[in-house]
This record gives C-alpha cells, sequence and structure tokens, in this order.
C-alpha cells in the first residue's frame, strides 16, 4: 500500500503537489486558529483595498484559504485533474506564473466588482449601524474603513477557473465526462458553458449566493490574455505553443 502511495504522488508533477499540499496545509492550520479565536479569514483573506483590514500580501495569500472542506476538496480535485496535465505540458515555472497570474486576476476583479457595490452603498444619505443613525459624512470618515472589513474572499476558485479555460484552449476536443452527466462534454464546450453560467450567477446576484462568481471569470480572463500573449511570443521566438 505504502508503494501504491507513493506512486501515486510521484506521478503528480511537483508545482501542482505543492500546491495542494499548501492549500491543504493552510486549511487545517485555520481550522487550529479557530480554536483558539483566531481567524485567519480576516488576517489573509482578501478585503477590500480601503478596508482596514486590508494589506497587499493578501493579493496572493487569499487564494490559499478555504471555507469548509467541500470548498477545498473541489478546488484542489480540479487543480489536480487538469493542472497537473498543462504542467507536464508547459512545464513548472510557466504553469506556476500562470497559476499565480490568474489568482490575481481573480482579486484584480473582484476588487472591481465591490467597488462598484460599495458606490451603491455610498448612495445613500444615511447609515443605521444599529446603535446610531449617521450621515453620510460621518459614515465616511468615522466608520468606513472598519465597516469595509465585511467584504472578504477566500479561495483557490479563480486560478482554478484559469486552469479549466487553459486546459479548454489547448485541449477543445478532450472529452470530458461530468457528473450526473451521462454523455461526454468536449472541453471547449465545457469551458465556453462554464464561463456563461457564472457571468449569469454574477449579474443575476442572487439572494444567499455569496460565491464570487465575477473573481471565476476574472481568472478565466486574465488566463485568456496570459496565453495569448505566450502563444504570440513563442510564434515570433519560433516556437510552437502547446
Amino acid at each position: 500500500m505504502f508503494q501504491q502511495r507513493s506512486n501515486f504522488l510521484s506521478s503528480i508533477p511537483p508545482v501542482t503537489l505543492n500546491l495542494i499540499i499548501i492549500n491543504a496545509l493552510l486549511f487545517l492550520a485555520s481550522l487550529v486558529f479557530q480554536q483558539t479565536g483566531i481567524s485567519l479569514f480576516s488576517i489573509l483573506g482578501l478585503h477590500y483595498f480601503q478596508a482596514s483590514g486590508f494589506n497587499a500580501a493578501q493579493l496572493i495569500t487569499y487564494m490559499f484559504l478555504h471555507a469548509n472542506f467541500t470548498h477545498l476538496f473541489f478546488n484542489m480535485f480540479s487543480l489536480y485533474m487538469f493542472g497537473r496535465t498543462l504542467e507536464n505540458v508547459w512545464g513548472g515555472k510557466r504553469f506556476l506564473i500562470y497559476y499565480m497570474v490568474t489568482g490575481l486576476g481573480a482579486a484584480f476583479i473582484q476588487e472591481i466588482v465591490w467597488w462598484f457595490q460599495i458606490q451603491d452603498v455610498l448612495s445613500h444619505d444615511s447609515f443605521n449601524l444599529g446603535s446610531q443613525i449617521v450621515d453620510k459624512a460621518a459614515f465616511i470618515s468615522q466608520f468606513l474603513p472598519d465597516y469595509l472589513n465585511q467584504y472578504i474572499t477566500i479561495g483557490a476558485s479563480g486560478a482554478v477557473f484559469g486552469i479549466l479555460l487553459a486546459f479548454g484552449m489547448l485541449f477543445p476536443n478532450a472529452q470530458l465526462y461530468m457528473m450526473f452527466i451521462p454523455v461526454p462534454i468536449k472541453a471547449k464546450y465545457f469551458v465556453i458553458g462554464y464561463g456563461i453560467l457564472e457571468l449569469f450567477l454574477g449579474v443575476g446576484n442572487f439572494s444567499g449566493d455569496n460565491v464570487a462568481h465575477f473573481a471565476h471569470l476574472g481568472g478565466m480572463i486574465f488566463g485568456y490574455i496570459l496565453i495569448k500573449i505566450w502563444k504570440k511570443q513563442d510564434f515570433n521566438n519560433g516556437k510552437y505553443f502547446y
């Protein structure tokens, strides 16, 4: 059994394997710290850039935290299924760059989405803070930075959606078998359908939906741009982009 486990781990390329390990370790760390009253989500999760709890490191650290085991499992399963193929094709360096750029792109898009949401909040003339009602000027000067701390996002989903996009672009006709769907779907159609679904859910802003759909789209958008840049560079250098 040990030999089988060793062979399984050795079949996963190093960057993909280490990303999975880091995400798993930080998930366990978040559970341990939670028992002591410390929230890693508040420290390492991505905040709005004008919030009092924001720091630039969160643009990276947020993508290694997950809300629960299900959130972690599905992101890491997708990373394992599609990321190892991309790493084997691109090599570890290019794959890691792609992963980080799509994760950062997702964060950038999420910050823009939050900006529009907050502008809508600030369109009011007064604000009910529970114990008191304050006018707009007082709210902005005294309470806004702490109020903005409620805007937090975590998870590797932005980078994972970038990986799905890359797999669909590099292997458009690969057959994917999805749960509850009895027939295979070509990767290109799966990626297009997933992108449309995320756009619909993001624009719809349905009640009770706390998923950062636009961040997912941000990962796909930045992934698409980066692949196009690499493809042009490789073509100009006489290489075949795969």
